[in-house]
């Protein structure tokens, strides 16, 4: 690759019923590691406003920064272990955000598809956090709620990132259970350890995606 790799990861801010958003201080703690195989990427950490009028910044750092892997991470307090989420629906509940503002309306996109899936190998993952000693599990229901929205707008604008060569990003959403972020048996640290190699995983299969990736039009790639 020409460039360091760049990876964006993402977490959530406050929302009603969690005024202390443990995704948000999950992010921080991974990125805190000295970990030497992410060593030399480019590592963006946003904390996304819970608000559904913030959807239009997520698409704009997505077109201006042209990631190559993105690691989402939100809050899913009913339930007990990690979650790698493998799609987002094109769907919105109408449940109010941090500004008591509600969805503009039942669909995301008016003209996207029903659902997108995980770009990123999501059951490999599980299996990762598990070695790990994570409980951990795949799930096929993100919410209707802006953890499935950030998800949603993230997978559609990583699809049409690169058509220059074809290489689609790794894209992968994780929920953290319960009110502390932290799946009974784990620990604050263990968990940002595991996720940490977690993001080893997205980085290398981002790599993977570009050396096999066909040369830019003019060079062997067939036009689309």
């Amino acid at each position: 690759m020409a460039h360091p790799l760049r990876i964006l990861v993402t977490a959530f801010g406050p929302f009603p019923g969690v005024p202390l958003n443990p995704s948000q201080r999950t992010a921080k703690d991974l990125l805190r590691l000295k970990r030497p195989a992410l060593c030399g990427m480019e590592i963006t950490l946003r904390i996304l406003p819970t608000r559904w009028d913030e959807l239009p910044r997520l698409d704009a750092l997505m077109r201006e920064q042209a990631f190559d892997a993105v690691l989402l991470l939100g809050v899913a307090a009913r339930r007990r272990r990690v979650c790698l989420e493998t799609r987002a629906v094109n769907a919105a509940r109408a449940f109010p955000d941090a500004a008591g503002l509600h969805p503009p309306g039942r669909r995301l996109s008016r003209r996207g598809l029903d659902a997108i899936a995980s770009t990123a190998p999501a059951l490999a993952g599980v299996a990762a956090l598990q070695r790990a000693g994570i409980a951990a599990s795949a799930s096929r229901d993100a919410g209707r709620y802006l953890c499935n929205a950030a998800y949603f707008h993230t997978l559609a604008a990583a699809r049409g990132q690169r058509p220059e060569t074809g290489a689609v990003p790794p894209v992968l959403f994780v929920h953290l259970p319960g009110r502390s972020g932290v799946p009974r048996g784990a620990s604050r640290a263990g968990l940002a350890r595991a996720l940490s190699g977690l993001l080893v995983t997205l980085a290398a299969d981002a790599r993977r995606r570009h050396s096999n990736a066909p040369a830019r039009k003019g060079q062997g790639l067939d036009p689309a």
